[in-house]
């Protein structure tokens, strides 16, 4: 009887590591999409990886965007200009909130700037909420925090 309980526990603990790896594979792999989709300005992209919901929040140039729609025309109005993500991956961390949810923290450098003007470069840490969702991870959060120069 001892064997058997302690090959259930074992059993069970090999399939929570085994959730938690393929877990935060899953969403490093919908993250690096996030920032390749960014930097190429796919717009049709980006709308199939942010939640299809008014409680999606992206606070931008310090005010809340809410829903997908309005992330989608602020972006639209962004991608006219220079838009540029870079990620420092020593610095990138996964969070397994939940099952079904996970929080993405990275340093990044965002090169961003209106048409014919010189972009600025700004350090940026960014803050994403994913939910998993029958069709796969979709982000319902994005929460930059500009990083003051020092």
């Amino acid at each position: 009887m001892g064997k058997r309980f302690a090959g259930v526990v074992l059993g069970a603990l090999f399939a929570a590591l085994a959730h938690a790896a393929s877990m935060e594979d899953e969403v490093l792999a919908v993250f690096d999409k996030y920032i390749a989709t960014q930097n190429a300005h796919d717009l049709k992209g980006m709308r199939m990886l942010l939640l299809e919901s008014q409680d999606l929040l992206w606070i931008s140039r310090g005010k809340p965007l809410w829903g997908r729609d309005a992330a989608m025309k602020s972006l639209e109005e962004r991608y006219r200009g220079t838009w540029h993500i870079d990620v420092d991956r020593k610095e990138l961390r996964i969070v397994s909130v939940s099952r079904r949810v996970a929080q993405v923290y990275a340093q990044t450098q965002l090169t961003a700037g209106d048409p014919g003007v010189e972009p600025a470069k700004n350090r940026v840490y960014l803050n994403l909420v994913m939910v998993k969702k029958p069709e796969g991870w979709r982000i319902s959060s994005i929460l930059p925090i500009l990083v003051p120069p020092q």
